[in-house]
């Protein structure tokens, strides 16, 4: 009889980088499980289940759950690790210089609170200050992305890149619609003046409610750039470095290093500088 537990881990480095580490796949497998109990939970919150954290901002019973299923996992792999989950399940600090990981369990939960069947798990590790591992999963179409410092960006086992674009007329970029006080690295004209711009000059702009899966998808070619404010480093962390061993460029939206702001503009590396200049006041 098969051992179902070398199974499982053959499933996973099956989805993974053939030369993936110990640490990515125990990334990977947690992010799986942890996904099986979204997707299957994956139903119109009413008014009375949602928790609102503040304004537009909403938490489900499922966000919850599913963090406390991925720290129990990654406990048993990272017990030195410090661990900062978006809903706090299981936080912790360590040792002055030793890992963190971020943990984002519904990244997209207005549509998974409204039944909408797009939204993004998403695990990173920062060590000494740099973003080295991370993997993003939509569970509800069973893709996993995964990533690791200098190791390349991967779509369920096959190697992804940023697709050059010739023109900006024939790009696909998506950008987040802000809520009331989401803005805070530029003026809410300076921010609407570069969506305007994208909506008059190139091929489509998309808002699909995902910043972790929209990060993803520029990694993957699916669009050729994003943009959004206020994000934290449980929102972009993992797609980040996905973007970025893809061929692409992440930065703030000034072009420099990403602020304490969250502002993310991602692109790949034709589109990038044009999309800078669009926050250019």
């Amino acid at each position: 009889m098969s051992n179902p537990i070398s199974c499982e881990l053959s499933i996973v480095s099956s989805r993974i980088s053939p030369a993936a580490s110990p640490r990515l796949a125990a990334l990977a497998r947690a992010i799986l499980i942890g996904g099986g109990k979204a997707r299957n939970s994956l139903r119109r919150r009413l008014d009375g289940e949602l928790v609102a954290k503040a304004p537009r901002d909403y938490q489900t019973e499922i966000d919850v759950a599913v963090e406390r299923i991925i720290v129990d996992e990654l406990n048993r792999s990272f017990p030195t690790y410090a661990i900062k989950g978006e809903e706090a399940v299981g936080n912790r600090s360590a040792k002055d210089g030793a890992p963190v990981i971020y943990i984002d369990p519904i990244d997209g939960t207005t549509n998974f609170a409204w039944g909408i069947p797009h939204f993004g798990i998403s695990i990173s590790i920062v060590e000494d200050g740099q973003l080295v591992a991370g993997v993003v999963y939509d569970a509800m179409v069973d893709e996993l992305f995964s990533a690791e410092l200098g190791g390349g960006a991967y779509l369920d086992g096959e190697r992804i890149q940023c697709v050059s674009s010739k023109g900006t007329e024939d790009v696909l970029v998506g950008a987040g619609l802000p809520i009331p006080g989401q803005l805070k690295a530029v003026p809410e004209e300076v921010y609407f003046n570069a969506l305007k711009r994208l909506m008059e000059t190139t091929a489509g702009v998309r808002r699909l409610g995902s910043a972790a899966l929209s990060i993803a998808y520029v990694a993957c070619g699916r669009l050729d750039g994003f943009f959004e404010d206020g994000l934290s480093l449980h929102d972009y962390g993992a797609s980040a470095l996905l973007v970025r061993e893809a061929g692409g460029v992440v930065s703030a939206f000034n072009g420099g290093p990403v602020t304490a702001s969250g502002d993310i503009l991602a692109g790949n590396q034709v589109l990038h500088p044009w999309l800078v200049e669009g926050f250019q006041a």
